[in-house]
């Protein structure tokens, strides 16, 4: 049946609806989201059957969506350097069929720093948390690459996995990108081996490696680093790709300051779109054939959310199961697509940014109220 033609079930009828959700970034993650529209959804209309699958895009809320999918999944922490040096606690998940799922934000991200550090940040907490994994029989490795500190090329957690990055003087180099400008050798030899199910880089950056649209120019501002700063960056970054063989100028190499560019040179990772890859794992088309309605959402609804987002994804495969879409967003900017049926703002029922902001769950259990009286 064509969009178009889809009907959502009358009030009298059974509706069977899946909630889907990213996070709200900075107010409430996908999970509390989906929890709290299923809350007024269900205080309006509780006949229907209602089901939650918050989703992420490879940043924040990826371990909440494979957790939710796959609830006999095994939530692991590890203590790992976080990207300043301090201790942090990482959460990463260990799937039935082996599938070890991380988020870089949790070991290596920028709200973890005390302070930016652009030139000293590193990434070597995620190659502890890639060594946990392995060491826990991990048969394949999915990192979600959203939010980093650093712009190092991912050569922290190549260093925490056994890799060697090496000065003029055969001495290993302190972490941090700024440290590669002395990058002489890069010795593989103690690499731990990547899972014989490979790994899998969770990100929508298409960002190469080096230049003015790379990882240092593009990125490097949001963590911290002056004009002078970004152009010894790059240069940092040049150098490892002239020791560290790989493709800088593909596409996506660039994401989380380079750390695409080093797993995928060194451990031979592979990137795939995060949104959408996130979408398909947890089961989000299967579930599409076993309803009449799915609810999405995210902080800011606009025209970059068809490309590439959570929200975006969601709708194309809904349309693609003739499946009606309906919207909440803190904000919307933009007009959704024809097969978006209901859409609503926080705003609208907060009255102010300011409000949604203080209470967004609140604001978001009002918008599925909201949104179930029209259905």
């Amino acid at each position: 049946m064509a969009t178009d033609d889809v009907r959502i079930p009358g009030k009298d009828q059974l509706v069977r609806v899946i909630v889907a959700p990213d996070s709200f970034k900075g107010t409430v993650s996908a999970r509390h989201a989906a929890v709290a529209l299923a809350r007024g959804w269900s205080a309006v209309r509780p006949g229907d059957e209602v089901s939650l699958l918050p989703l992420a895009d490879g940043g924040e809320g990826t371990v909440d969506a494979f957790a939710a999918a796959s609830p006999n999944a095994q939530l692991r922490v590890t203590r790992v350097s976080g990207p300043d040096g301090r201790a942090v606690d990482a959460s990463w998940l260990l799937l039935p069929d082996g599938t070890a799922v991380t988020e870089l934000a949790e070991s290596s991200g920028l709200p973890l720093m005390a302070a930016p550090d652009p030139l000293g940040s590193s990434t070597v907490g995620l190659g502890e948390v890639l060594a946990a994994a392995r060491e826990a029989g991990a048969q394949r490795i999915v990192v979600g690459l959203g939010g980093s500190a650093s712009t190092d090329g991912g050569t922290g957690a190549l260093r925490a996995l056994g890799a060697g990055f090496l000065g003029p003087n055969g001495r290993e180099l302190l972490p941090g990108g700024g440290a590669l400008l002395d990058l002489a050798e890069v010795d593989l030899d103690g690499l731990t081996p990547p899972p014989p199910g490979g790994v899998t880089l969770l990100c929508d950056v298409t960002a190469p490696l080096l230049g003015p649209a790379g990882a240092a120019h593009v990125f490097g501002p949001q963590k911290g680093a002056s004009p002078a700063q970004v152009g010894l960056l790059d240069e940092a970054l040049t150098r490892l790709a002239g020791l560290l063989r790989g493709e800088p100028a593909t596409p996506g190499m660039g994401a989380a300051g380079g750390t695409a560019y080093g797993l995928a040179a060194a451990w031979g990772a592979t990137i795939a779109p995060g949104a959408r890859t996130v979408a398909e794992l947890a089961g989000l088309p299967a579930a599409l054939t076993e309803c009449d309605l799915v609810l999405t959402g995210e902080g800011r609804f606009d025209r970059t959310s068809l490309s590439g987002k959570v929200v975006g994804g969601v709708i194309d495969l809904a349309a693609a199961a003739g499946v009606p879409v309906g919207i909440v967003a803190g904000s919307l900017a933009g007009e959704p697509p024809a097969s978006v049926r209901l859409a609503t703002s926080l705003i609208d029922h907060a009255g102010s940014l300011e409000a949604a902001l203080a209470e967004p769950e609140r604001w978001l259990e009002e918008a599925g109220r909201a949104l179930a009286a029209r259905a």
